[in-house]
C-alpha cells in the first residue's frame, strides 16, 4: 500500500472528518478549508501590512498583555485553593501560602508581579496604538474596547490589593473608596456598593474577592476575545499604507 492510498483512506475516514472536516490539503479548496477551519490560523487576517510585521512596530505589547493575563488566571486559581476571604483568616492564610505551601511564595510573587507587569504592558500598548494612529477609522470600536480593557485591568489590580488584608491594603482601599465617594452625583452610591457598609470590613472583602476572581476576569476574557477578533476583521495591525509605498 503506497503513501497516497494511505492518506486517501485516512482523510476519507469518519475520525478525520470529525476532526478536520476537509480532505488532505493537496489542492486549493482543501488548503483554503484547512486555513479557515483552523482556530489558530483563522485568528490572522488574509492580508497584513508588511510594516506591522516588524517587531519594533508593536513590540508585541498586546500579546504580552494576553500572556500575562493567562499567567494571572493560572496562578490565581492555585492561590484560591488556600486563600480564605475572611477578615479573621485572610492574612493568616496569606502567610501560610508564603511560608508553608510548597512554591507558595513563588506563586504569590508571580501573581503579584504579573499583575504589575500587565498594568504597565496595557498602558504601553494603549500608548503605542495612539502613537501609530491605530485608533482611527475603521478601528474606533476596537479602541473603545481597549479603553474598557484598560479600566478593567486597573479595577482588577485595585480589587486584588485588598485581599492580603494587611495594614497597607486596608488603608489603601480605605483611601481609594473615599476618593470614589467624591465623584459628582454617584460618589456615595459607588462607595456604598464597593464597601457594602460604612467602612472597610467583611462585606468589602467578599465584594472585592468576588469582583477579583469572577466578574472582572470574565469580562476581561470576553472583551479580549472580541478585541482580537476585531483586529483580525480590521486587517491586522494598523499601519500607514502611504508610508509603506
Amino acid at each position: 500500500m503506497n503513501k497516497s492510498s494511505i492518506l486517501t483512506r485516512l482523510t476519507n475516514s469518519r475520525v478525520w472528518r470529525s476532526f478536520f472536516r476537509h480532505g488532505w490539503p493537496d489542492n486549493p479548496l482543501d488548503r483554503s478549508l484547512a486555513m479557515t477551519s483552523n482556530l489558530f490560523f483563522h485568528l490572522h487576517p488574509v492580508k497584513v501590512s508588511r510594516k506591522s510585521l516588524k517587531w519594533s512596530y508593536s513590540f508585541g505589547l498586546g500579546i504580552i498583555s494576553s500572556i500575562l493575563f493567562g499567567v494571572l488566571v493560572f496562578t490565581g486559581i492555585l492561590l484560591m485553593f488556600y486563600y480564605v476571604p475572611s477578615v479573621e483568616r485572610a492574612y493568616p492564610t496569606m502567610k501560610e501560602i508564603q511560608l508553608s505551601v510548597p512554591l507558595g511564595q513563588f506563586t504569590r510573587n508571580m501573581h503579584r508581579w504579573a499583575a504589575h507587569a500587565m498594568v504597565l504592558a496595557v498602558i504601553l500598548h494603549m500608548a503605542r496604538v495612539f502613537y501609530t494612529g491605530a485608533y482611527k477609522p475603521p478601528r474606533e470600536f476596537n479602541w473603545v474596547i481597549g479603553v474598557i480593557l484598560l479600566l478593567l485591568t486597573m479595577g482588577s489590580s485595585f480589587t486584588g490589593y485588598l485581599l492580603p488584608w494587611d495594614q497597607l491594603s486596608f488603608w489603601a482601599i480605605t483611601v481609594g473608596t473615599n476618593i470614589a465617594g467624591y465623584a459628582p452625583g454617584v460618589g456615595d452610591t459607588v462607595r456604598q456598593i464597593l464597601l457594602g457598609g460604612v467602612e472597610v470590613g467583611q462585606s468589602t472583602l467578599i465584594r472585592f474577592y468576588t469582583l477579583h476572581i469572577a466578574l472582572l476576569p470574565t469580562l476581561v476574557a470576553l472583551l479580549v476575545s472580541v478585541h482580537i477578533w476585531r483586529v483580525r476583521k480590521d486587517g491586522g495591525l494598523a499601519a500607514n499604507e502611504v508610508e509603506e509605498r
